[in-house]
């Protein structure tokens, strides 16, 4: 069974990775109301029921409705968040289903994220 550990992200790693790595994809998983006030800069927003049928979409459907580059199965930063965590979590368990191996969960999510960034 694959460590825990290897699923999820903290604030520190991804704030690094935010807004300097070309490669990070940051999936918010929450809903329309939530995403409304306030996201993670860069983000895009996949309610957490539609990521199986989204990330099916072939690369050309995905790039059309999302407006970036559908990450490769072996994507080394992508990344899912909620409110708190569950939801991203369950998120990544999906998107690890469909072949994303290094798909990883925020942990704390966009609670954590706006509470250290003074929002």
């Amino acid at each position: 069974m694959e460590a825990t550990r290897n699923k999820e992200i903290c604030y520190e790693e991804l704030k690094t990775l935010v807004g300097k790595s070309q490669n990070l994809l940051v999936v918010d998983v929450r809903s329309n109301e939530e995403v409304a006030k306030g996201h993670i800069p860069g983000s895009i927003h996949i309610p957490v029921d539609t990521v199986e049928a989204e990330f099916s979409l072939s690369p050309e459907e995905f790039k059309a409705k999302y407006g970036v580059t559908k990450p490769p199965p072996d994507a080394p930063e992508l990344v899912f968040h909620c409110m708190m965590g569950r939801r991203g979590g369950i998120a990544t368990d999906k998107a690890r289903e469909l072949g994303y191996v290094n798909a990883r969960n925020f942990v704390g999510g966009y609670k954590m994220w706006a509470e250290k960034e003074g929002k």
